[in-house]
């Protein structure tokens, strides 16, 4: 039997994901500090308000509200014992929205990071990493989630766990790293690394890449490292919607809906199969998307000087899979100095 993202990926050049969960739960009144996992329980018609949005921007493919939702993470909010419902009821919620919308719609259960530090650096060891993820997904497989979507991993040794616990719950899945330190992930995997990587494994993903991160520019760099490893599997670009500023006591992201759109057709360019945003993309960030990707005629793969152009420079002079060479891979020196 056929999974119903690997259906659309066989129908359509390009599938469009959703924005951010976090930014627009805040301005729907969440906390900060505060689980936004509970919500699927404490205010469910605010989460079906969350993925109703995506799906009329025009989203094909939409996250559920669980990307902290495993034991490690609730763990802090002594609320480990509710993995399986909070992942359950957050899917159902999501299954609800997608099967109303009269049109194929993927409900991608949302599995981030555990938050701690696996071996031999850290405590975490690749059995209880295994065990952890399996929770969550099993809650997911039950809600009705169509598709594991592990996101912001930093480890290779975490993505590796994750990719077991989806063959252990039988679920498909994707798989995104976050590469926010010029150009690698916090343990400083490359988009080199991430290729080879996925290629490796028992249980591949259905489609792989990148997801926040700095910002679209060095999202969009990120990107033509898979394809310049060769990958023929479905890339994923989700990149954030500009870069955080810190204004008023909350952040906001300097992304319009003019950069993202702008953005979106050059992820679609590049070859991205999957293209959506994160931290600070909201609706009308993705309706600008949907419409230039339907309006414009695809074009040749972008260059770093096409990228840096169209939506500003890198945040440093390498995308971090080689030496830097002593210039800037076509970003202007002014931009090189605005990204700082």
């Amino acid at each position: 039997m056929t999974d119903a993202l690997s259906k659309l990926l066989a129908t359509r050049d390009w599938l469009m994901a959703d924005g951010a969960t976090g930014t627009n739960l805040f301005n729907m009144g969440l906390e900060s500090g505060e689980p936004p996992e509970f919500w699927n329980t404490d205010k469910p018609d605010n989460i079906r308000a969350l993925y109703r949005g995506a799906v009329e921007a025009g989203s094909d493919i939409f996250l559920t509200n669980t990307f902290g939702g495993n034991a490690a993470r609730l763990k802090l909010h002594n609320a480990q014992g509710r993995v399986r419902e909070l992942n359950r009821i957050g899917a159902a919620l999501g299954r609800e929205i997608a099967d109303a919308a009269g049109h194929p719609v993927v409900v991608a259960g949302s599995v981030g990071p555990t938050g701690e530090i696996m071996a031999p650096m850290g405590a975490l060891t690749h059995e209880l990493a295994v065990e952890i993820f399996h929770e969550q997904a099993e809650g997911l497989k039950e809600g009705g989630a169509d598709v594991l979507w592990v996101e912001t991993i930093s480890a290779p040794e975490e993505f590796r766990a994750a990719a077991e616990a989806a063959q252990r719950a039988n679920m498909p899945w994707c798989g995104t790293m976050s590469f926010d330190t010029a150009g690698r992930t916090m343990m400083g995997v490359t988009s080199s690394d991430l290729a080879a990587l996925v290629e490796k494994l028992p249980n591949p993903p259905l489609a792989f890449g990148a997801n926040c991160g700095v910002g679209a520019s060095d999202l969009m760099r990120t990107v033509l490292g898979f394809f310049a490893q060769g990958s023929e599997r479905p890339v994923i670009a989700k990149g954030n919607a500009g870069i955080p500023r810190y204004q008023d006591g909350a952040i906001h992201y300097d992304g319009t809906p003019e950069l993202m759109a702008e953005y979106a057709v050059l992820a679609r360019d590049a070859g991205v199969r999957i293209i959506g945003g994160c931290c600070g993309t909201m609706p009308e960030h993705l309706r600008a998307m949907r419409a230039a990707l339907e309006s414009r005629p695809k074009g040749p793969r972008p260059t770093l000087e096409d990228i840096s152009a169209k939506l500003g420079g890198f945040s440093s002079a390498s995308d971090g899979t080689g030496p830097v060479c002593g210039h800037d891979h076509g970003t202007p020196r002014r931009e090189r100095r605005r990204a700082r």
